[in-house]
């Protein structure tokens, strides 16, 4: 199992803060636990969840995504970390962090949020869907108690963003739906420190917990896998319809939405799907929504196809601007002027980037310099 939390390294961003007096916080059992502790294969620090119903006999049905899980006593739901403890359902990843680091926004992607700016990235193990191609799956697809991690309740997640000059934090790597309460409570106390939280997600999540967080949200990113229904019963045991939905909630509230889509060779990279897909985000997002095209690379249990051709990233970015969508960018290949972000006005380069560097960018309060064109974004 890799580690995916540098102890030493997240220990330098505590030392002599704040946070290293933040109370230690006990769970059920009366087991308590400290800022910075290392917890492996030992007791989690469960907390009741947020959003399931109690049933007959003793079991719970989770209301936090779509699986809706119904689940009996001293079991778990698909994701592998709420567990009902005698009708009580618990979640066991709540501040259980197994990967910290301050990432440039870029690697998100975010590419209309801050440009340049580090966000302090965060996950919990687990997951509630399991895609074959699946990059972060030695955390996503295992249990808590499999996965080193570190104790880093909200208040020392914020400490730490602020001792690594990150501007924004990120709930990203595994699943955030899974840790939503931790989300939440994250959120809060990013935005009252003067931080912009965000989120990285797939975007398979209930309406009501979606609702209740996104008021604490700047920004949220999500993976849409594929724009057919068979994609995600097939490679992702999801649904598609689920997570249109979420998308449509999120452009509707007051945070900035990005979609990525990983274009996997024979499997979600036909021209009429990317058509399908375009016109879609068109009519029912709008055109300014940035879609990425990213390119996949063989991993998890989809090893037997090639890495996405260049030329299916560049048919692909054709096509979305073409049926009207005024951002689209092409990830995963550094250099290629697809990563830059052009005015749809007047068509002059705006921000010019090479991976997760910004080059140059020619903003003006929000708006091209040459035509005066308001760019929408979170720009500051």
């Amino acid at each position: 199992m890799r580690v995916n939390l540098d102890r030493r390294r997240f220990a330098a961003l505590l030392a002599g803060s704040a946070a290293a007096a933040v109370s230690p916080r006990l769970t059920t059992a009366g087991r308590s636990f400290r800022v910075g502790e290392v917890i492996e294969g030992e007791e989690l620090p469960a907390r009741e969840a947020s959003w399931y119903k109690k049933l007959d006999e003793g079991r719970v049905e989770c209301q936090l995504c779509p699986q809706a899980c119904t689940v009996a006593d001293a079991e778990r739901g698909t994701c592998g970390v709420r567990e009902n403890r005698r009708g009580t359902y618990v979640t066991l990843v709540h501040s259980l962090a197994c990967s910290v680091h301050a990432d440039p926004i870029e690697k998100k992607p975010f590419f209309h949020v801050m440009p340049g700016e580090l966000a302090l990235s965060y996950a919990t193990a687990g997951c509630n869907v399991e895609c074959k191609f699946c990059q972060n799956w030695e955390i996503s697809q295992f249990r808590p108690e499999q996965v080193r991690s570190i104790y880093l309740p909200p208040e020392a997640l914020v400490e730490a963003a602020k001792r690594s000059k990150a501007r924004l934090t990120a709930a990203t790597y595994s699943e955030p739906v899974v840790f939503w309460e931790y989300v939440r409570d994250a959120a809060r106390a990013a935005r009252a420190a003067g931080l912009k939280p965000t989120v990285v997600s797939n975007g398979y999540i209930q309406e009501k917990p979606l609702k209740e967080v996104l008021p604490l949200l700047s920004a949220f990113k999500v993976d849409l896998k594929s724009f057919r229904e068979s994609f995600y019963r097939d490679q992702i045991r999801g649904k598609l319809e689920p997570v249109l939905k979420a998308l449509e909630i999120i452009r509707g509230a007051d945070v900035w939405l990005e979609i990525v889509v990983l274009l996997i060779p024979t499997l979600n990279d036909s021209e009429a799907e990317v058509r399908d897909l375009s016109k879609w985000v068109k009519s029912n997002l709008g055109a300014d929504v940035p879609v990425h095209f990213t390119r996949f690379h063989p991993t998890y249990r989809l090893t037997d196809l090639p890495p996405t051709p260049v030329e299916t990233l560049e048919r692909a970015w054709k096509v979305a601007r073409a049926e009207g969508l005024n951002f689209v960018y092409l990830g995963n290949l550094p250099t290629h002027p697809g990563e830059n972000t052009y005015c749809p006005g007047c068509g002059e380069v705006l921000i010019r980037r090479l991976g997760f560097k910004i080059l140059e960018n020619r903003l003006a309060d929000g708006a091209c310099p040459d035509c005066g064109r308001k760019i929408p974004g979170v720009w500051r």
